[in-house]
């Protein structure tokens, strides 16, 4: 099993999980960054204090709190290529579409540079990661899997009992349902899953406990 450096920052007032994720130590030092989301001021200091070298800002969607503090990440650690799936690259500019407008706080950052498709294959160093369109939260929602380290970045898709609101405009409950159970509950019991809010669970103990997998919504 690969051992990832995985560091996980809890930003801004929802909480959202910010990824800084590089190849185990000695298979180079270039990172991503996965939704930066509002204050990200933890995750720019730990990186420019590490020997990290960021290569790229990889989104697993579009809402406000997942991408807020994209432009002062990029602003300071470099104009770093911005990674999305297709369907949410217009939410970036358009506080509509990434819900900001609804709280009255709109949130307007640069378009994506790149688009990230399913069944994508990535690299980072010596680990290959595959990209996973994952639903149902949102219309470009995506997972990244690293099957040979056991983890998959799920952004808002799936939670520690529990899964991502399926009752906003854009969502999708049925989509929700075919991920869910069509593709995330296909890989291994053992994957770690880091998601886009609380705490890290597995596949197993979702497939086993999570009440919306077990009994439905």
């Amino acid at each position: 099993m690969v051992e990832l450096r995985l560091h996980a920052f809890e930003l801004g007032r929802c909480g959202t999980n910010a990824y800084v994720v590089a190849p185990p130590h000695g298979a180079g030092n270039e990172c991503w960054i996965v939704d930066p989301g509002e204050d990200p001021h933890p995750l720019i200091s730990f990186v420019r204090e590490s020997t990290l070298e960021p290569v790229a800002i990889l989104c697993t969607h579009a809402h406000a709190d997942h991408i807020a503090g994209m432009d002062e990440v990029r602003s300071v650690l470099g104009p770093l290529p911005v990674h999305a799936h297709q369907l949410e690259h217009a939410w970036f500019e358009d506080p509509m579409l990434n819900l900001s407008q609804f709280i009255g706080e709109p949130v307007s950052v640069s378009s994506p540079t790149d688009t990230l498709v399913d069944q994508q294959s990535l690299e980072l160093g010596s680990t290959q990661w595959k990209v996973l369109h994952t639903p149902g939260h949102s219309p470009g929602g995506v997972t990244l899997w690293c099957p040979l380290a056991k983890t998959a970045l799920v952004g808002d898709t799936l939670f520690l009992d529990s899964i991502g609101r399926v009752d906003f405009p854009t969502s999708d409950p049925e989509a929700m349902r075919s991920t869910l159970h069509e593709v995330l509950m296909k890989l291994p019991d053992d994957t770690q899953v880091f998601p886009g809010h609380g705490p890290q669970t597995t596949i197993g103990r979702e497939r086993r406990r999570n009440p919306f997998i077990v009994r439905g919504f």
